[in-house]
């Protein structure tokens, strides 16, 4: 690492997009005016889009992405949509959510840092994620909501010429939400993928149900990867929802280089947190496909709650005897249903993937 901060790579040129200079060409900064601060940002109405960076042509690589907006609310957070293709692509590699995508789950802002996203005072939007292309690249926001942003800021900084070899992937996120899981069925975090890649992390927001569990836990469930050719049982699996995250007992906020909760609103329920496969890689070759368990817990008082709301649990197939549960461990373990939502980060060996497209706008914002 020490040797690239001094070391001028050859052919190599720096570009920075941005409302002074959209198409980042040289020497194109801060043209149509008096060379003084006059186009730092503007607006963007309800249903338009604008292209923040695009180069044809050209190998590089995106090196970060910096983005603010004064209105941070729910329907800003999901309702803006950042797309990103590479190499001409008829399909976004990147469709995700503002917010989501940003590390923010549940349309709620977080002050966080991580190893390739952060948020130093709970108002910007920052990744410094390296995502490679070819030919060409092209990122678009499109303001899906219903309200204009008034004031659009941004940056993203980028590289041409780079020299990417025939084992370079391309960088994708695929966003999805189920507002009510399905018992006793898995959510999704990564549908089954073919192809080549790696598998990079996820950021996941949980509004858990306190209507029919209370204040139940509900992590319990335990992450799965499915890899080149796995089908009923998993290569990989943990051992819960917070041990995912290097935690346990629990989750409260922190946030770590590779692993955080930034979001865990205990009054609310709600939570939002992030694992990032940085020093621990998990690559395929064939296909792959990541899971989480619905399980919960529950001890004696929560137990107590629900059987007096004549809620009756299940694990598993068998019904819980939570009475008999509660007095030989102290605790039950339960299947649950509560309001998940993803953005899974990924490298694929080529610009497009075969994943479900983006969910409309109604559906990412319902609720939240």
């Amino acid at each position: 690492m020490s040797d690239c901060l001094f070391t001028l790579p050859p052919e190599i040129e720096t570009r920075w997009a941005t409302f002074e200079n959209p198409t980042g060409e040289q020497g194109g900064a801060c043209r149509g005016n008096d060379g003084r601060k006059r186009a730092a940002c503007t607006g963007l109405k309800a249903g338009a889009a604008w292209t923040l960076a695009e180069s044809t042509g050209r190998s590089g690589t995106v090196q970060r992405i910096w983005i603010t907006i004064p209105d941070r609310n729910a329907r800003m957070l999901r309702g803006v949509r950042l797309d990103m293709y590479w190499d001409g692509a008829a399909t976004p590699a990147v469709s995700a959510p503002l917010g989501d995508f940003f590390g923010h789950a549940l349309g709620r802002m977080a002050t966080f840092q991580n190893a390739l996203f952060s948020c130093p005072e709970g108002r910007s939007f920052n990744c410094c994620v390296p995502m490679p292309f070819r030919t060409g690249m092209k990122i678009v926001l499109t303001n899906e909501s219903d309200a204009e942003i008034t004031l659009l800021f941004y940056e993203v900084d980028y590289t041409l010429g780079d020299t990417h070899g025939p084992d370079t992937l391309y960088f994708h996120a695929h966003w999805r939400r189920e507002a009510r899981t399905v018992m006793r069925r898995d959510y999704e975090f990564l549908p089954r993928l073919t192809g080549r890649g790696r598998y990079l992390g996820v950021n996941v927001g949980v509004v858990a149900d306190t209507s029919t569990y209370f204040k139940s836990w509900w992590g319990e469930g335990e992450a799965k990867v499915y890899l080149d050719g796995d089908t009923a049982h998993p290569t990989l699996c943990g051992t819960g929802t917070e041990d995912y995250i290097g935690t346990g007992w629990g989750q409260g906020a922190y946030a770590n280089l590779y692993q955080g909760c930034p979001l865990a609103d205990g009054d609310q329920m709600q939570f939002g947190f992030y694992r990032l496969h940085i020093p621990d890689p998990v690559y395929f070759r064939r296909d792959i496909r990541v899971t989480m368990q619905q399980i919960g817990c529950c001890d004696a008082n929560s137990c107590a709650e629900m059987q007096g709301a004549g809620i009756h649990l299940v694990h598993g197939d068998a019904k819980v005897d939570m009475a008999k549960t509660i007095a030989d461990k102290g605790y039950a373990l339960f299947e649950r249903q509560d309001d998940w939502s993803s953005c899974a980060y990924f490298y694929l060996d080529r610009p497009e993937n075969d994943l479900p497209v983006l969910a409309p706008v109604a559906d990412r914002i319902a609720g939240v």
